[in-house]
């Protein structure tokens, strides 16, 4: 199962570097795009949720990095009211 990783941008210029066991990332962020922060938070926490599932169906457990990526992405959201986070980077697309 391909793996991948993605470069967000938080309001307040803050780089993050994010991982997803699956490509899947890439039906649900575009590089470059600007989200609000709860529809980011919204999107990534579906597309680890789907991935995590895939990981299950392959391999007979859910993917505990996706759960700890989704948990870093909902604490470091909490902090931000307002504001958009940018995709800056995605690997994988490659693969695609």
């Amino acid at each position: 199962m391909p793996e991948m990783s993605f470069v967000v941008r938080w309001p307040d210029g803050r780089e993050q570097s994010c991982y997803s066991p699956s490509l899947v990332m890439h039906d649900y962020l575009t590089p470059g795009a600007e989200y609000p922060v709860a529809e980011f938070v919204e999107r990534t926490s579906e597309a680890l949720t789907v991935a995590s599932d895939r990981v299950l169906a392959k391999f007979g457990m859910r993917c505990t990095s996706a759960a700890q990526q989704m948990e870093e992405i909902h604490g470091v959201s909490a902090s931000y009211q307002v504001g958009a986070v940018r995709v800056l980077s995605m690997s994988g697309a490659e693969l695609l």
